[in-house]
């Protein structure tokens, strides 16, 4: 079911729509909240009359410039982080800021008292933002990724980086990075959809050491030629996400899921 029922006050729109984003419905997006984090909060119930509650988003700015997905859903730790969106400017370079999604508006409150906190040596600022301003983060990064895919553009980096991956030996097993933390197994099966048959339990989706996505995944495909073919769509996108492929192997997935206990 698409994540939906969020609005800014005026006409509120599926986020479906734009994101492509599978998102399960319940007390939280990720389950119950796990013991000793953060924050502590419950479900709010809402007496908005005629609206909508507000969309559940903030805006960071001054973000350290090799931030990872799993480095914002520490700094928001016991937070349900719904969508993580790093903005770049020209030449696909990171800005230092970023929208991230949370699972109810009441848990904006909780990220606004992160302001002005460290990650790493740096101080993150965060701030209230809207559906709006996400969105048009959205359609910038989407543009900002295909203007940067262009062949005019970064041509001799983005060859060496292709002629490092195509040189890679297959063995049949892909690692993924940059997955939205909201995408299932069946969004993977999807996304690979033609590249041979695919189940399951040929798909390992990574998890920190509280059992949240951290953004990565392995696929083990049914021969090496199927997955040396499925590397056609390295980064292409899921939702607004463009996803990053890696020839691996199965010594690569059993060291990174032991990395994550």
């Amino acid at each position: 079911m698409f994540y939906r029922g969020y609005g800014d006050g005026s006409g509120s729109r599926e986020m479906g729509a734009k994101r492509q984003r599978v998102v399960d419905q319940g007390p939280s997006f990720f389950g119950a909240t796990p013991a000793g984090t953060s924050f502590m909060y419950n479900q709010p119930t809402y007496a908005y009359v005629g609206q909508p509650p507000p969309f559940p988003v903030v805006r960071l700015r001054g973000l350290p410039f090799d931030c990872t997905d799993s480095d914002v859903a520490e700094f928001f730790r016991g937070l349900d982080i719904v969508d993580i969106l790093f903005v770049h400017k020209g030449g696909n370079k990171f800005s230092g800021e970023a929208f991230c999604v949370l699972g109810y508006p009441l848990q904006v409150d909780f990220a606004l008292q992160k302001n002005r906190q460290n990650m790493g040596r740096r101080y993150v600022e965060v701030f209230r933002s809207t559906r709006q301003d996400y969105y048009k983060a959205i359609a910038g990064e989407v543009s900002e990724y295909r203007s940067v895919s262009s062949p005019r553009r970064g041509y001799a980096r983005a060859r060496s980086y292709d002629e490092g991956k195509e040189s890679a030996e297959h063995t049949g097993m892909l690692r993924l990075r940059g997955l939205p933390f909201s995408a299932g197994k069946d969004d993977i099966m999807e996304f690979f959809k033609g590249y041979g048959a695919l189940s399951e339990g040929s798909i390992y989706i990574l998890t920190n050491s509280e059992g949240r996505p951290n953004g990565e995944a392995f696929v083990e495909f049914e021969s090496a030629e199927d997955s040396k073919a499925a590397m056609e769509k390295d980064r292409m996108t899921l939702g607004s996400r463009y996803i990053e492929l890696f020839p691996s192997s199965v010594e690569e997935l059993k060291e990174a899921v032991s990395r994550g206990r």
